[in-house]
C-alpha cells in the first residue's frame, strides 16, 4: 500500500508517470523503507497505464462484489421470527441456570 500511495501522490503532483527512484525518494522523506521487488512489480505493471482508467476499472469490479449492506437489508424481511427466536433463547437460559443453582446446593446448606 505504502508504494502505491506514493506513486498516486506524484501523480496528484503532477509527474504523470513516477519512476522507482521518484517513490522511494517520497518513502524515504517520511521514513519509510521500499521494498525492490514489490516497487519494480509496482512500476512495470502500472507503466504505460492510464491510473484514473484503472480506478475506474478497479470501481466497477468492486460494485459487482457482493457486500453485507444486502445481508443487512434482507434480515428486516424475516419480520417476527427473529424476537421469537431471541425469546426461546432467552427461556433456555434461565432453565440452564435454575439447574446450575440446585447442583450447586448438594443437600447441603451454609449454615448446617
Amino acid at each position: 500500500m505504502r508504494h502505491i500511495a506514493a506513486y498516486l501522490l506524484l501523480q496528484i503532483g503532477g509527474n504523470a508517470s513516477p519512476s522507482a527512484d521518484d517513490v522511494k525518494k517520497v518513502l524515504s522523506a517520511v521514513g519509510i523503507e521500499a521494498d525492490d521487488d514489490r516497487l519494480d512489480t509496482l512500476i512495470s505493471e502500472l507503466e504505460g497505464k492510464d491510473i484514473n482508467t484503472l480506478i475506474a476499472e478497479g470501481s466497477a469490479k468492486l460494485s459487482s462484489v457482493p457486500s453485507g449492506g444486502a445481508v443487512a437489508a434482507a434480515a428486516p424481511s424475516a419480520g417476527g421470527a427473529a424476537p421469537a427466536a431471541a425469546v426461546e433463547e432467552e427461556k433456555k437460559e434461565e432453565k440452564k441456570e435454575e439447574k446450575e443453582e440446585s447442583d450447586d446446593d448438594m443437600g447441603f446448606g451454609l449454615f448446617d
